[in-house]
């Protein structure tokens, strides 16, 4: 059987050898065989491992789609997050040093999603499987939270209340301080005595919310998340970052960046995450595209103490990006767009005479992108770190500063 010798990792975390052929569950430099399917090599065999090669934490790691690195050592996965953020920016004609990667310890995500499906026995609530749409049991995940995974059965409940055998339920859990928020999607329609069997089966310990698709089912306590000072309860299913040691690192980057800026304006700012830390020593305007979660961030500041003012803007900052004449009237602006990047915005920042940008990005390329612009418009960049909240899996957040 033919050998092949593993070159490299792509960004996605699989394996390129010559051709160029893809293969998952490799690390540069190891010699493999297996069998060629289209620009695959599928079930591959290590005939000389790598020393970054362990063995994964994880008894779900063969069969899961969640993570795709548990093979490889923690400093070799952190290694390589550094790299893709540096080939994004080289790819562009960039140099950057890149400080250590920040890595969020096993069992510390606080937000999920799980997949769930009715079965002739009851349930089955989990993940996909790699490449697969079939559904399997984590009950040993190494990622999730302790809270998150005991509230699985109470996802089973739901699931044989109001799934179905052929298709598949979507539950977005968060933990909160009042216990988890859960968001179902994808079940039967919420009406008649449906809901009263919802609500009951919702009322257990641990569950602080249940929404069902649109449909607010039971509270039973406030499901709220602390950003600095304030405490915000995001909307159902609402996005903020997977893990609270993610989110401090992120935080605290971002803060030292804008130092000394007495009025700062947060794009795309969601709930607050970086607004309300901001607030502690700026007048802080927050910007967000989905009205729901400004209503949360106003709320949160209406309740908070200790902060300096704090406004809020429904807007569409990809249809309509803020303009020079808008941005000019701060002196720091904090920027976290969605993996799509901000391309609009940036391209009106960079026309700004803003002296200070703290961008954070969940995707090295567009970050890459968009740090091209101001670059090109007269800002340096420093302070990249690499933020990794999705250990054991390719994901890459980055935060920057960039100053005129």
């Amino acid at each position: 059987m033919t050998r092949y010798t593993v070159e490299r990792l792509g960004h996605q975390g699989d394996g390129i050898v010559a051709g160029p052929l893809y293969v998952s569950g490799v690390l540069p430099g190891e010699v493999i065989t297996g069998e060629v399917e289209k620009d695959r090599i599928v079930g591959p065999s290590i005939v000389t491992p790598s020393d970054h090669r362990v063995k994964a934490p994880c008894s779900h790691a063969k069969s899961c789609g969640g993570c795709n690195l548990q093979h490889a050592s923690d400093d070799f996965v952190a290694g390589f997050k550094r790299g893709v953020v540096q080939t994004a920016l080289t790819t562009r004609g960039m140099t950057a040093e890149v400080c250590a990667t920040e890595t969020s310890p096993p069992a510390s995500r606080r937000r999920a999603v799980f997949s769930a499906r009715r079965t002739k026995k009851g349930a089955l609530v989990g993940f996909h499987m790699k490449a697969s749409d079939t559904v399997i049991a984590v009950p040993n995940c190494k990622v999730l939270s302790p809270v998150l995974l005991d509230i699985v059965p109470v996802l089973e409940d739901l699931t044989v209340l109001g799934g179905s055998r052929k298709g598949t339920l979507r539950f977005t859990v968060t933990e909160t301080t009042g216990g988890v928020d859960i968001l179902a999607e994808g079940g039967k329609a919420a009406d008649g005595p449906f809901l009263a069997q919802l609500a009951q089966a919702s009322a257990k310990p641990g569950i602080a919310r249940l929404t069902w698709e649109d449909e607010l089912i039971a509270t039973q306590h406030t499901p709220a998340v602390n950003f600095g000072a304030a405490a915000v309860t995001p909307p159902p299913g609402a996005f903020f970052q997977a893990t609270q040691e993610g989110e401090q690192t992120l935080v605290s980057a971002v803060l030292e960046l804008i130092d000394g800026a007495g009025r700062v304006a947060d794009l795309f700012s969601g709930c607050g995450t970086f607004t309300f830390p901001a607030a502690q020593s700026a007048e802080v305007h927050a910007f967000e595209g989905e009205k729901a979660m400004i209503a949360s961030l106003e709320a949160g500041w209406r309740h908070a103490k200790g902060l300096r003012t704090v406004t809020a803007t429904t807007r569409d900052l990809f249809r309509r990006p803020l303009l020079p004449d808008e941005l000019n009237k701060f002196d720091a602006i904090i920027i976290d767009p969605p993996r799509a990047g901000a391309e609009a915005q940036i391209a009106e920042i960079a026309k700004s005479d803003v002296a200070t940008i703290a961008m954070v990005s969940c995707n090295p390329v567009t970050f890459a992108r968009d740090a091209e612009v101001l670059i090109a418009a007269g800002y340096g960049m420093r302070n990249l770190k690499v933020v990794d909240q999705f250990r054991w899996s390719s994901h890459v957040e980055v935060v920057a500063g960039f100053h005129r």
